[in-house]
């Protein structure tokens, strides 16, 4: 799978650690809470809980990815149009979502907290800055995950 690495911004497995930590507010949506395995950031992530199911204590592989095409050629981020029969990186997934980061902050110690929109339904990712350099202010980018 040495191909998807170009188009891979950032990549771990996260632990989640709490569903809706604040309260359900919305029938269709779930807020997860989790840490990664590897490098040790946070997450916080709203998904559609009506078509993808997760449960805390479950592991989870979450990929943030510029493309969903292996040879890195980039997308239009206007709609998703996959060649028949091309295999794209969301084979790999079982959910897929696409968005623009809208906030970088940059905190002691040599953190960051990134913020992503996707389409209303929001991350937040906390950890060191040298694991998710390569996430941009104002980039769209795409998140993949499958359970582990």
């Amino acid at each position: 799978m040495a191909t998807s690495a170009r188009v891979t911004l950032f990549e771990d497995i996260f632990e989640i650690t709490a569903l809706n930590p604040e309260g359900k507010k919305f029938d269709r949506v779930n807020r997860l809470a989790a840490t990664g395995t590897t490098f040790e950031c946070d997450l916080l992530l709203d998904y559609n809980c009506q078509i993808y199911s997760l449960v805390e204590g479950e592991k989870m592989t979450l990929v943030l990815a510029s493309t969903l095409n292996l040879d890195g050629s980039p997308d239009d981020h206007t709609s998703y149009n996959p060649v028949a029969g091309e295999p794209t990186l969301a084979d790999n997934y079982d959910y897929v979502m696409h968005g623009r980061v809208f906030d970088v902050s940059y905190k002691k110690d040599g953190m960051v907290e990134i913020a992503i929109s996707f389409g209303g339904l929001l991350c937040r990712l906390t950890g060191d800055q040298r694991h998710l350099s390569s996430v941009m202010p104002d980039m769209r980018l795409y998140i993949l995950v499958k359970k582990d």
